[in-house]
């Protein structure tokens, strides 16, 4: 059987804290999603999340979304494969910080976090990280899934997709 290597949630205690997390910033959460962030930039961060985290089912449902907010097809898929030179230069940081972010399993480095936050504010940084830990979980349960049917299908489901 192959190895699956995309990031999941390694047991119910990671997804509890990662659930209680959110459930305590629902008001921003709420705000952010009604008009607190512009909505193609939040798919942009959303996209980046997902490139990392590799969950299939995000990556399809915000590739969709990304597209319904007018971001290009072909800025869709540089952005998946960590490119960002099609999108808006004002929104590069905060693009590079969610890589970071997400490769650092949400424990960005704090001199990074530092410089996001003297760009775009604290109140713009927090609606990024609450962004940012939202689609984490929801790749993260994605991937969690995928791991399950690997299993109990001896690797002919959940596809491991990465390095497969």
């Amino acid at each position: 059987m192959r190895e699956f290597r995309r990031r999941r949630y390694r047991g119910p205690g990671e997804l509890l804290r990662d659930v209680q997390g959110l459930l305590a910033q629902r008001a921003l959460i709420r705000s952010t999603m009604r008009g607190g962030m512009d909505p193609a930039f939040r798919e942009r961060l959303m996209l980046v999340v997902t490139g990392v985290n590799d969950c299939r089912y995000c990556s399809y449902g915000h590739a969709r979304m990304a597209l319904s907010e007018g971001i290009s097809e072909e800025e869709v898929e540089m952005l998946a494969e960590m490119a960002f030179e099609g999108s808006p230069a004002e929104e590069v940081p905060a693009l590079l910080y969610a890589q970071h972010w997400a490769e650092s399993d949400g424990q960005p480095d704090p001199a990074a976090r530092a410089s996001v936050e003297a760009r775009y504010g604290e109140e713009t940084l927090q609606r990024i990280e609450v962004i940012l830990r939202m689609i984490r979980a929801a790749n993260l349960l994605g991937n969690t899934f995928d791991y399950v049917l690997h299993r109990v299908s001896f690797g002919r489901l959940g596809s491991a997709r990465r390095g497969a």
